[in-house]
């Protein structure tokens, strides 16, 4: 399959008719609601992949290398149900981080008629970019592989093919702490498998044979101790944007910005999906959807343009450098 190039869709989108509310057309085919949220992106797509094939060769290792061939039954059956529970989250949190819309606003709807629709009093302006033709709301931003205006967008990830934003940021959180746990766990039982087979004869450890059984372990502990790092760094990086309210683009691009921050406890529930339960771990539950944007959502005040994210700002897995907000776009309706 021939796959074209990101920087083509990108040349598309600065196209200048899309800084003009009179040329924005929106889509002809709305997406229903409940359509299956997914970016076809070469790049993104392997790397999803990539991320499903370690996690099926730590499985086949635990379980063939470690766990089936051991004589102590015991140990085999809690670790395998450990490890295959915190397994099987890990994949439900990835396709759901995969798969969920990250909080995309409508493409499009910067049209000439919405805008009038918005009926701006004097002090307000309206936010347009020019890259997918939408009026973005507060702390939205673009990303050039999604092609789409995302809410609250804290980075694009290939590894889960998908920005993590405000519906999704959940599933992401839970991936990579499962990632980060199971990680530990095959870290511990390839040690324990090593100090079990330097006290027995190597052929009783495995039903494989001795070098091709510490191939396997190594790479697995390579594999374990990799991930283990990377994994607990973004959940904590995760965790700590969550608690302070600011997106990882906005850490980045740190500006004085006058927006009201949410206290920490209140901004975790709202992630997470209410009160402290159990279903915070679960991958299943879905987050505390914020209310649908009304009317004065688009809208923001001139007092804050200073401080407003710029309407070009593009990101992929690391922010392109930001640019100074043009006049055009933006819409703005002041005393005469």
């Amino acid at each position: 399959m021939m796959l074209i190039p990101a920087h083509h869709f990108r040349d598309i989108e600065r196209k200048p008719e899309y800084l003009q509310p009179e040329k924005c057309i929106p889509p002809p085919h709305p997406r229903p609601a409940g359509t299956m949220w997914f970016i076809r992106d070469g790049c993104g797509i392997a790397c999803a992949i990539v991320t499903w094939f370690l996690v099926l060769y730590a499985e086949f290792v635990v379980l063939f290398v470690m766990l089936i061939p051991s004589r102590d039954y015991v140990y085999s059956v809690i670790n395998g149900l450990v490890f295959n529970l915190l397994a099987f989250l890990a994949l439900a949190s990835h396709c759901r981080a995969m798969l969920t819309d990250p909080g995309a606003v409508p493409k499009g709807n910067a049209t000439k008629e919405f805008i009038e629709s918005l009926q701006l009093k004097p002090g307000q302006v309206v936010y347009k970019c020019p890259k997918c033709c939408s009026i973005k709301p507060d702390r939205a931003h673009h990303c050039s592989v999604c092609k789409r205006c995302i809410r609250k967008m804290d980075h694009h990830c290939p590894w889960v093919n998908n920005c993590v934003g405000e519906n999704n940021q959940k599933y992401f959180v839970l991936f990579t702490m499962y990632i980060a746990l199971i990680s530990l766990h095959a870290l511990i039982m390839v040690g324990f498998h090593f100090l079990h087979c330097f006290e027995e004869d190597w052929t009783k450890c495995s039903s494989f044979s001795p070098p091709t059984t510490v191939i396997l372990l190594i790479l697995l502990c390579f594999e374990g101790l990799l991930f283990l790092i990377f994994t607990s760094v973004m959940f904590g990086t995760q965790v700590h944007s969550i608690c302070t309210d600011e997106t990882g683009i906005e850490r980045l691009q740190r500006k004085k910005q006058r927006r009201e921050r949410r206290g920490s406890w209140k901004s975790v529930k709202e992630t997470f999906g209410g009160d402290f339960s159990l279903n915070w771990f679960n991958p299943f539950s879905g987050p505390c959807h914020p209310k649908p944007l009304s009317d004065r959502d688009w809208v923001r005040q001139v007092s804050s343009v200073s401080d407003t994210e710029n309407t070009e700002t593009t990101t992929t897995t690391t922010e392109e450098p930001s640019e100074e907000p043009k006049k055009e776009d933006f819409v703005e309706v002041v005393d005469e």
